[in-house]
């Protein structure tokens, strides 16, 4: 079985052209994604043994699904054929004022109504290192959430290293229970949280003096918000928050902190201008992250590589991150010019 696995839901991706509104042509942009399979794939690609779990109808669009990941590399034989739809995400890229939309269609796709004990976790995490999920698979129903639940305790009980991305949802906590309500319990097991500021308050119900309306960062505040979150949950070693100044569509500022029990760590600051396409940024984070932490010694190295890779994420279009480890440590160490390279 894979090493480093990650678990949740791949969606169709269905996207307007370019910059327009939603059919203002007849036409949408067809691709994968979702943010655990965003993960397997970007580790994939950095030469890891990456495995994706999940479950998917038996029909063309949940093969057109499992294609896609092995295009990539990603061990797909986890993956529970059953159910009735593929999880649909619709996509509309905003630019400098506009905001960009998301609107979900993923009301009983296969993995929300799969349930405790459709996945044999003993035998998944047999030689397994490494097992990802993220705060968006419990938010979509109370089954999946279940789901959730039993896949960490069942990856600490193996000695597996768990890992999860906290990502609030608000538009798909719709069942009858809040985010913390849910999360907390999960997150019991987490030993490398991954967040940026909402998540720490809306998915955990942490309070913090945090504000980021204004497109401007104090560190300080995520300093203190770093310590707490490992205050609250003790179990957990490190947790690393991405810290994103929002000037417009087009134009952040991109970083993020790390602490663990050596401390607070700040990463290289990056000035993102003509963002191409900014979904998925997080997810690419969270996939370096775990790279950089099996791949350097040194912690610092890890966050800058996270950094980096989400960075040049955001040079490409659509969900996957389709950069190389050698492209990530150039411009870890300082080129970023953009010159063609002949």
């Amino acid at each position: 079985m894979a090493e480093y696995l990650s678990f949740g839901e791949i969606m169709l991706r269905l996207k307007s052209p370019s910059h327009e509104r939603f059919f203002q042509s007849p036409m949408l942009e067809a691709t994968f994604g979702g943010g655990e399979a965003n993960v397997a794939v970007a580790l994939a690609n950095y030469g890891l043994d990456a495995g994706f779990v999940t479950a998917l109808p038996d029909n063309d669009i949940g093969e057109a699904a499992i294609r896609e990941l092995r295009s990539f590399g990603v061990d797909t034989r986890n993956i529970a054929r059953q159910g009735d739809r593929v999880g649909i995400y619709f996509l509309e890229a905003g630019s400098n004022q506009r905001a960009s939309k998301v609107v979900y269609d993923r009301a009983n796709s296969s993995i929300a109504v799969a349930r405790s004990g459709d996945f044999d976790w003993d035998s998944i995490f047999a030689g397994a290192k490494w097992f990802h999920i993220t705060g968006i698979t419990p938010a979509l129903s109370q089954s999946a959430a279940d789901l959730s639940l039993e896949s960490v305790k069942a990856a600490k009980a193996a000695g597996v290293t768990v890992s999860c991305d906290f990502n609030f949802r608000g538009k798909l906590w719709k069942y009858g229970k809040s985010a913390p309500e849910v999360m907390n319990p999960l997150v019991e097991y987490v030993d490398v949280g991954i967040a940026n500021e909402e998540d720490c308050q809306k998915s955990l119900g942490i309070e913090a003096e945090v504000d980021v309306s204004s497109g401007d960062l104090d560190t300080k505040k995520y300093e203190a918000l770093s310590a707490k979150v490992l205050e609250v949950f003790p179990n957990m070693s490190t947790i690393a928050i991405t810290l994103r100044e929002s000037k417009s569509a087009d134009r952040n500022a991109w970083s993020a902190c790390l602490r663990d029990a050596d401390g607070f760590k700040l990463s290289r600051r990056y000035k993102l201008t003509d963002i191409v396409d900014r979904v998925g940024g997080g997810d690419s984070f969270a996939s370096a992250l775990i790279y950089g932490l099996n791949a350097y010694t040194d912690r610092q190295q890890s966050l800058q590589f996270a950094v980096a890779a989400s960075c040049l994420k955001h040079t490409i279009m659509g969900d996957f991150n389709r950069v190389s480890v050698a492209e990530v440590e150039k411009l870890m160490s300082g080129s970023g010019s953009g010159r063609v390279q002949r």
